[in-house]
């Protein structure tokens, strides 16, 4: 008996395959226009689904490997592939919510996760789910502008698949993704977006260039600023440089002219200091006498040019008249300081 089965689907498998029966694995098919032959062994591919009908109502679903059925009674009604699918979206026309007319495609990833649903919940899930991408499509670009379309692509897939889940949940199919190919523009929309970029790249191109401009007049500016400080700071140094070296000069000076009228000083209180200052000082006059005398300025001159020795008398009697005023009141000072040192010892 064993024999005669073997035998008979010997002879049976190449008739299926002659008139076109043998089940195609890697094609999806939601009808059963095209089904194995039930001789009551049958091997399923891996991620394929089977829905077996047993006179003429939903009987079971085929896992992938070996399945047995009953002749006749059992009958292979549709063929579910369990793999990702892609289906391309034909192109359409689409209007956006700033009234330009695009023509656009796509292509639609979905996976069916119910078999029964597939099957018996719409007569065709291809041709709906096509028919459904298309609408949603539409609906979402009547929602954005023009702009948008590019800008937002990603944005405007997500909502594509959601609202294609919605309805499709309801049949066994999940969409995975849903991917915008190619947008078509009118030619006056398309010159007019080139126009419109030009314009935004000159913009931008002289916004550069007046900011470059702006920040060289700022540099230069603030050059000539730290430039006229440095200048600046240079001329307050150098002036309190050139201050405290004339100060230290005077100071010098002075000193000078202190320690020269201190030496003068002491030399007048020795003996005969009197005589030196007088001859110094007629000796003095002499000199700077002479100098003036040859030199061409005009200057005031004595009463008596002649007579040098009334000039040196002169000079002396002045001398001797300032040390007689000197005297007293040194005398003076030095009573008062030694009455007020006698009180102090009492």
């Amino acid at each position: 008996m064993s024999r005669l089965i073997v035998n008979r689907t010997r002879i049976l498998i190449p008739r299926i395959k002659m008139i076109g029966l043998q089940p195609q694995p890697m094609s999806i098919r939601y009808s059963s226009n095209i089904t194995p032959i039930n001789l009551g062994i049958l091997f399923v591919p891996q991620q394929e689904a089977w829905v077996v009908e047993r006179m003429g109502r939903f009987h079971k679903i085929l896992s992938p490997g070996l399945n047995f059925l009953i002749p006749v009674i059992d009958k292979v009604k549709y063929l579910q592939s369990l793999k990702e699918i892609v289906i391309d979206i034909p192109e359409q026309t689409a209007i956006t919510k700033d009234n330009v007319t695009l023509r656009l495609d796509g292509v639609l990833y979905l996976k069916i996760f119910d078999p029964y649903l597939a099957s018996y919940g719409v007569d065709d899930a291809e041709h709906a789910i096509t028919q459904l991408a298309q609408t949603t499509m539409r609906s979402e670009l009547g929602k954005i502008v023009l702009d948008s379309v590019f800008r937002e692509r990603e944005s405007l897939n997500i909502a594509i698949v959601d609202s294609i889940n919605k309805a499709a949940n309801a049949w066994g199919i999940n969409c995975l993704r849903y991917e915008i190919k190619d947008v078509k523009l009118p030619e006056r929309v398309q010159e007019a977006m080139q126009m419109q970029v030009e314009a935004e790249r000159k913009k931008r191109a002289n916004i550069l260039e007046s900011e470059g401009m702006r920040e060289a007049s700022i540099n230069k500016a603030e050059g000539e600023k730290k430039s006229k400080i440095l200048v600046s700071e240079a001329n307050q140094l150098e002036q309190i440089n050139r201050a405290q070296g004339e100060a230290e000069a005077l100071f010098r000076i002075a000193k000078a002219k202190a320690e020269s009228i201190k030496i003068v000083a002491e030399s007048l209180n020795q003996l005969k200091g009197e005589e030196s200052a007088s001859l110094f000082l007629a000796q003095q006059y002499v000199s700077e006498f002479g100098k003036l005398a040859k030199t061409n300025n005009t200057v005031i001159m004595p009463s008596d040019v002649s007579n040098v020795n009334s000039m040196v008398t002169q000079a002396i009697s002045i001398y001797k008249a300032l040390n007689r005023e000197r005297q007293p009141t040194e005398q003076l000072h030095y009573g008062e300081n030694k009455n007020l040192t006698e009180s102090i010892k009492k």
